[in-house]
């Protein structure tokens, strides 16, 4: 297994990063929950960028990283399953993608052009239109949350098809999770940094820096297997990985808002909008044990 990225991807992570430059800071004047951007979607599309999996030279690892370094960005955008997880459809579908798994509110629903539907082992693809979905403006998950509002008319895929999107969707869960992990854990450092006690800056202590430690080991592991089972494809890979995803994150948004003070519990400061967009990933695909199940299934007979 080689990881290391050639000319081409490392081309297109030069871009990805110049790109995310722009949109790096979130403005002074925003107080609320889901920052949402128009303007990183559209520059994303006019790129190309949501094709690059389909390149050869490019693939899903180059997706991948690129998934990651944009969920790192205060702003949002649907990005991970246009980038990960369309690609591997043998059709041409209209993005945005949203998901309804167990007929639940999901993010990016209410402007989604492509609705992937989860019913239990089942996987549909539906297209709504504008009056069949709406948004949820009062949701605290920092994503675009919405909901269907009457019942679709669903094509349901094939089951070796039907298994194919849920490894791809495990990947762009890992993907964005590993983002939003370290966006979370840099906050953070930032934070200790600068704030003093007792005359010193926190981040002096050494309690608090053995659990930063042990957050940036969480956050490079999740980072790592995302990476393997972009590259790999691999059912069972992609389930360990969202499976790390999803438990690493339990303990890591306790401990980043822990050691934020009460701080962290404003909306004055960035935290939240990446705590709490992995709090609405950590129930995605049946959550934890939903991944545990699959990965026994998978990796061990």
């Amino acid at each position: 297994m080689d990881l290391s990225l050639n000319e081409d991807q490392l081309a297109v992570e030069g871009a990805i990063e110049k790109l995310a430059e722009q949109f790096g800071s979130s403005p002074v004047d925003f107080h609320g929950f889901a920052l949402v951007s128009d303007d990183l979607d559209r520059e994303l599309e006019e790129g190309g960028y949501f094709d690059i999996a389909t390149i050869p030279e490019m693939g899903a690892l180059s997706a991948a990283v690129s998934v990651e370094r944009l969920a790192r960005l205060p702003y949002t955008a649907e990005v991970a399953l246009s980038m990960l997880v369309r690609p591997h459809l043998d059709m041409e579908l209209p993005r945005p993608f949203g998901v309804i798994e167990q007929g639940r509110p999901g993010r990016f629903v209410a402007t989604a052009k492509t609705l992937i539907i989860i019913d239990d082992d089942k996987v549909g693809i539906a297209h709504p239109t504008a009056d069949q979905v709406e948004a949820i403006p009062d949701s605290l998950f920092a994503y675009p949350m919405g909901r269907l509002t009457e019942s679709l008319e669903v094509k349901y895929l094939p089951d070796d098809v039907a298994s194919t999107v849920k490894t791809w969707m495990r990947v762009a869960l890992a993907a964005e999770m590993a983002g939003l992990m370290q966006a979370a854990l840099d906050s953070i450092v930032e934070h200790v940094s600068v704030r003093k006690q007792f005359g010193r800056p926190l981040g002096v202590f050494q309690a608090l820096r053995h659990r930063l430690a042990e957050c940036a080991v969480l956050t490079g592991g999740v980072r790592w297997l995302a990476l393997k089972a972009a590259w790999s494809g691999d059912a069972g890979d992609a389930a360990l990985a969202a499976l790390h995803a999803q438990d690493s994150a339990t303990r890591l948004v306790y401990d980043m808002h822990q050691l934020s003070g009460a701080m962290g519990m404003t909306l004055e400061m960035d935290l939240h909008l990446w705590t709490y967009r992995m709090k609405a990933l950590m129930s995605e695909l049946g959550g934890r044990g939903g991944q545990a199940q699959v990965v026994a299934a998978a990796c061990f007979e």
